[in-house]
């Protein structure tokens, strides 16, 4: 759906601008209509946006109505050109009108259908979100059986009740953080749930509507439910595929570095800045050879001797260790499941001593791996060898690390340009009259971005909370001075 989206509709591609005076390559390509330049008007771009709503919203149907109306009026007043790219946009709504058809009764409703395929340790959820009789949406979402069931005292595949259970948490964390317009009428589940009423009872609160959990046993919802169950019995096999590969590189790996056994938390740091400005860092979490993204955590860097200009990568490593092992020092708790089997540090030989040093002071240096990972020939370093580990760059334990090294970077740098454009926005703003940091926040917030507010009009900007008509009017006159 979104693929057939942004071919269609040009929409924003970056949330911040690639150049200051220009748009990028995403605007040749018709993709992007120069937001970020102001080459498309905000209520001609607002316009765009509501088609795409209508998509999710199920109207698919009335778009393609309202399109063929704008295709003949523009093929009426001659320009070929504009009736010609409608007529595309018709063709591929169409196409996704047809994919998305879903056969229910009293296709009004709005509905949800989850379920999940489940080996002896990880279950694959799938969700799919049906508005109007059309599947607008698709989610995904992994569990571990033995997390959710902690009462299973075997590795057998677990019973109806437990997978229920399973359904109900991934349910209660999905609406939880949705927005009360997204929680649907139905909801379809493949299981009874262990506390259906109360959960059905809290989304009908949210919704200000009742809300039914149904678990069809015939007809046409079960199978959708099965339809559903297909896919999670895809992913499952595709996950249990990686899964395989992934042992490999970890028993690898535990040749490697001499483990006493196959590792299965490992953690990867890496610190990002610019010439010491901003300087953050990352943690990054592998369970089992794949990302666990629920335990990825970031920090800001804290040593007061790290500022612009002057930056010691040495320190901040070493203050990440210690902010991360804290609670473990003295050897305490090291049996705690989130204690890690192997630290990667991203850099070399001088990184590595840092955080040793910090390690030992805690008495944690023998209780887990610590390793480094130089950038430029891909070498591991053990604490206190001079040399690195005659490894291959190619092989599947070196590439596990690698990867943990590359995700811990990237999420490093993703944090870092979060904070210099929060930088960025809160300057642009520091200099207006009555507008303190709270204000900012909740300006920023009501309008996402600078170039909103810029666009915004005096009676818009004194809509946002804590913005009345004089800081509105003031807000107005800072970025249009006469």
């Amino acid at each position: 759906v979104l693929y057939t989206i942004k071919r269609t509709f040009p929409l924003r591609q970056r949330p911040q601008p690639l150049f200051k005076d220009r748009p990028c390559l995403n605007y040749d390509l018709g993709r992007c209509p120069g937001v970020c330049q102001s080459l498309i008007a905000p209520l001609e771009y607002r316009q765009t946006v509501e088609k795409v709503a209508m998509i999710f919203q199920g109207r698919t149907g009335e778009l393609i109505e309202t399109l063929s109306a704008q295709m003949h009026k523009a093929a009426e007043a001659l320009d070929f050109e504009q009736a010609g790219l409608i007529r595309d946009r018709i063709n591929n709504l169409t196409a996704l009108n047809a994919e998305q058809k879903v056969s229910l009764p009293n296709d009004t409703v709005s509905r949800d259908a989850i379920a999940l395929a489940a080996d002896a340790k990880t279950a694959c959820v799938q969700l799919f979100q049906i508005r109007a009789g059309k599947l607008v949406g698709r989610l995904g979402f992994t569990a571990q059986i033995e997390s959710l069931s902690e009462h299973t005292e075997t590795t057998s595949a677990a019973s109806d009740e437990e997978l229920g259970a399973i359904l109900q948490r991934v349910l209660e964390e999905h609406y939880q953080s949705a927005d009360p317009v997204e929680v649907p009428l139905e909801i379809l589940v493949q299981y009874p749930l262990p506390e259906g009423d109360m959960l059905a009872n809290y989304l009908s609160d949210r919704k200000g509507r009742k809300v039914t959990l149904i678990a069809p046993q015939r007809q046409a919802k079960a199978e959708l439910i099965e339809m559903v169950e297909k896919n999670a019995i895809h992913e499952l096999s595709r996950l249990q595929r990686q899964s395989e590969r992934n042992l490999g590189a970890l028993q690898d790996l535990a040749e490697v570095l001499d483990l006493p056994e196959v590792p299965r938390r490992i953690e990867g740091f890496d610190i990002s800045h610019i010439q010491g400005s901003n300087a953050v860092a990352s943690q990054v979490v592998f369970i089992d050879g794949l990302p666990a993204k629920q335990h990825y955590r970031h920090y800001k860097i804290q040593n007061p001797e790290i500022t612009i200009g002057h930056s010691d990568d040495y320190a901040s490593h070493a203050e990440i260790a210690r902010r991360r092992f804290r609670k473990y020092a003295g050897g305490l708790n090291t049996d705690d499941p989130n204690f890690p089997d192997v630290v990667m540090i991203d850099g070399g030989k001088g990184q590595l001593s840092a955080v040793i040093s910090i390690l030992a002071e805690m008495n944690l240096a023998d209780k887990m791996c610590v390793v480094s990972l130089a950038k430029q020939r891909e070498e591991i370093f053990l604490p206190g060898e001079s040399l690195p580990l005659p490894t291959d760059a190619e092989q599947p334990g070196v590439q596990l690390l690698r990867r943990v090294r590359d995700e811990s970077h990237r999420f490093a740098i993703t944090f870092h340009r979060q904070q210099r454009s929060e930088k960025q926005k809160r300057s642009y703003l520091d200099d207006i009259a009555g507008l303190g940091s709270h204000r900012q926040k909740q300006l920023l917030a009501h309008f996402h971005s600078i170039d909103y507010i810029r666009a915004a009009s005096v009676e818009d900007l004194a809509k946002a909370p804590g913005i009345g008509s004089h800081i509105a009017t003031e807000i107005y006159n800072y970025f249009h001075p006469q």
